[in-house]
């Protein structure tokens, strides 16, 4: 069924989009109608922020942009936020809670990516080819076999065992690899692997350990000096992860007394703001010690998959307020319907707002031909199918119901 808009033009929506996002989420606004468009290559400080927010209804980010409090309240036309990336924690989610603004990501979009760099590291560490590799541009000739070793036979153990962790799974097994998982819910396995009951009966098994968690309470520093004496001696440590579930300082000692015989690390407690900045870890160094800048899912594939996948619930949230996937507000979907208009409403959670809808509507005799409404702690989001004759009354009444926050028209 064709949408016909009646609510705001589409060629009136300002988008500000930062930090280089893909060409195929600026694409794909551009063919859904949206002109009003401003891409700036870097990430911008809270000040610059300040100043470009005003007016803006989509702000697309990456990692680096850190969308705070101020910049929220600031934020006098903004509908939806898009991070471009995996994690969402550069974006303050109670400020845009309370604001009703959507804030959506794309969590499985760089799942490959990881995957596959993973796996070739761990190829990478157990041959101790990067010192090799090191001692060949220094032109000393290491041709040797001692301390180098087949994947086919060792065990893996992974930590985490979500979208990346279960695909690097399968891709070990596929490789000749035993796989053994820790997560703190219990998982159905991908292939041969077996969950196991405790990290610790994990870190006594593995030859190898990878690292695919979020970071909350419980996971900082859960690899800690006493999390690393508990493996195997030569064990081969990777964290693709987040930073500051490493110490890393426990970790350099490791490497250094022969518990870890290789790592490779891609994401730190503190990182630069931009390329070419300084940058300083305990682990600078250390033989056969891989150290990347966060670039585990960067890969072309990656970003415009991560721009297609953003950029459709960008869309579908302003065009129909479909809201799966939103961080803040809650997840609704309401397939259109012929001969309505669409108008959301977004209100504090407190009781009664929906009776009171419902209450001033029929008062007016204006028929609701479709409604979904959901809650979180905060707020409460309702969409309404209302009659096309009536519409413009249903959505000046609605703006008028105690604990509103947002309405709008959609179509």
């Amino acid at each position: 069924m064709k949408i016909k808009q009646t609510s705001y033009p589409r060629n009136k929506i300002k988008v500000l989009l930062l930090e280089n996002i893909s060409d195929s989420a600026v694409e794909e606004l551009k063919q859904g109608g949206y002109v009003e468009i401003k891409q700036l290559k870097g990430a911008l400080s809270e000040a610059d922020l300040l100043k470009e927010i005003k007016g803006i209804h989509i702000l697309g980010i990456r990692s680096k942009t850190h969308v705070t409090e101020n910049v929220i309240e600031k934020a006098d036309k903004l509908l939806a936020i898009g991070a471009f990336c995996i994690g969402i924690n550069q974006v303050n989610l109670k400020a845009a809670t309370r604001k009703g603004i959507a804030v959506f990501n794309a969590p499985y979009s760089n799942t490959r990516s990881v995957a596959e760099l993973v796996i070739g590291l761990c190829v990478v560490l157990i041959r101790k080819i990067t010192d090799k590799n090191a001692a060949a541009h220094k032109g000393v000739w290491l041709k040797e076999a001692k301390g180098s070793f087949e994947l086919r036979g060792k065990t893996l153990g992974i930590i985490g065992y979500g979208n990346i962790g279960s695909q690097v799974s399968v891709m070990a097994e596929a490789l000749g690899m035993n796989v053994v998982y820790y997560d703190v819910l219990t998982k159905l396995p991908h292939g041969n692997a077996k969950q196991v009951r405790s990290l610790k009966d994990l870190l006594k098994q593995s030859n190898i350990v990878t690292l695919h968690v979020p970071s909350d309470a419980a996971t900082r520093n859960m690899i800690n000096g006493e999390t690393l004496s508990a493996m195997r001696k030569g064990t081969i440590f990777l964290n693709y992860s987040r930073g500051d579930v490493v110490d890393l300082k426990a970790l350099k000692i490791a490497i250094e007394n022969g518990t870890i015989s290789g790592a490779a690390i891609d994401v730190f407690p503190e990182e630069p703001e931009k390329n070419g900045d300084e940058f300083a870890c305990d682990l600078q160094n250390l033989p056969n010690v891989i150290l990347t800048p966060h670039i585990g899912g960067s890969t072309e594939e990656a970003q415009a998959n991560i721009g297609l996948d953003v950029t459709a619930k960008l869309i579908n949230y302003t065009e129909l307020g479909t809201s799966n996937g939103s961080h803040t507000v809650p997840a609704l979907s309401l397939p259109p319907q012929a001969a309505t208009h669409r108008i959301l409403h977004i209100h504090q959670n407190i009781p009664g707002v929906l009776g009171k809808i419902n209450s001033k509507l029929s008062e007016k005799s204006i028929n609701i031909l479709g409604q979904y409404l959901k809650t979180n702690d905060e707020i409460g989001y309702v969409i309404l199918d209302v009659d096309t004759e009536l519409s413009r009354e249903a959505f000046e009444i609605l703006k008028e119901v105690k604990g509103t926050i947002k309405t709008r028209m959609v179509y």
